[in-house]
């Protein structure tokens, strides 16, 4: 696990960027964190590495939102929502996860027993002693390690 200390949502959303522009087909995103701490931003910074110009979402009350526009397709999953894992079926998510883009889940944690093994689970937590815009990305990539 590695982690990294940013100080602004800026640093954040370029931190996700470089994430993205790294990201590979069949990629599994699962993005932790309070309310607040910056998991769309995050989100969006992706977006932008993978080329994506359309005005990227937290999919909330729709719970998957499917972007085109870029190097891979990307499918942003909100399950906030979601009151029973079972629900998850109803969106089809395991031809989303095992496709050919890249899928971030906000709030993974909550789907954890249906997250695939290689998911690279990255959490967001606020640092208020270094102010209200510091966030520690901590970030776990199963196939490394690391």
């Amino acid at each position: 696990m590695r982690a990294v200390e940013t100080s602004s949502a800026g640093e954040t959303f370029e931190l996700a960027r470089n994430i993205g522009e790294k990201a590979f087909p069949g990629e599994v995103i699962g993005l932790t964190g309070d309310l607040g701490t910056g998991k769309t931003v995050f989100a969006k910074g992706i977006a932008a590495g993978l080329g994506i110009t359309e005005r990227v979402n937290s999919p909330t009350f729709t719970i998957m939102q499917q972007y085109d526009g870029g190097r891979l397709p990307l499918y942003h999953f909100d399950v906030y929502r979601i009151g029973d894992i079972s629900e998850m079926d109803e969106t089809g998510y395991e031809d989303y996860f095992y496709g050919k883009g890249v899928s971030i889940v906000e709030w993974a944690e909550t789907i954890k027993e249906i997250m695939p093994e290689d998911t690279v689970w990255i959490t967001i937590e606020k640092d208020l002693k270094n102010g209200t815009d510091h966030r520690r990305v901590s970030i776990e990539d199963e196939h490394t390690g690391n």
